[in-house]
């Protein structure tokens, strides 16, 4: 239980470190999701699930946009979705190494 204490007070100050830019990320998915929604004539709420759905690399596929100039938004949301999480997966792996060092110093 301790470790997990730990890892989560690291995780904490990591995201509280990380937390603009990954405010930023998701501002742009929701532009990008907003964007693609009116060119398609999608409604909003269609729009942002796509552009989340996309950036976090599940893709159902239910939705898919069929413009070209949608269609390079798409490639857009899904590379800054890839650096959205990237830097989670590595604000993870930081915080547990630092948790691990710190478990066994002691």
């Amino acid at each position: 239980m301790e470790f997990t204490v730990t890892f989560l007070q690291y995780f904490g100050k990591a995201m509280l470190l990380s937390y603009p830019l990954l405010g930023f990320f998701v501002l742009v998915i929701t532009l990008l999701g907003l964007m693609v929604a009116r060119l398609e004539g999608w409604p909003r709420h269609e729009g942002l699930y796509w552009a989340f759905i996309t950036a976090l690399t599940v893709g159902y596929g239910d939705r898919r946009p069929s413009r070209r100039s949608t269609q390079a938004l798409a490639v857009a949301t899904a590379v800054v979705g890839i650096m959205f999480s990237g830097i989670f997966v590595a604000v993870t792996v930081a915080a547990a190494t630092q948790a691990f060092q710190s478990y066994f110093a002691a």
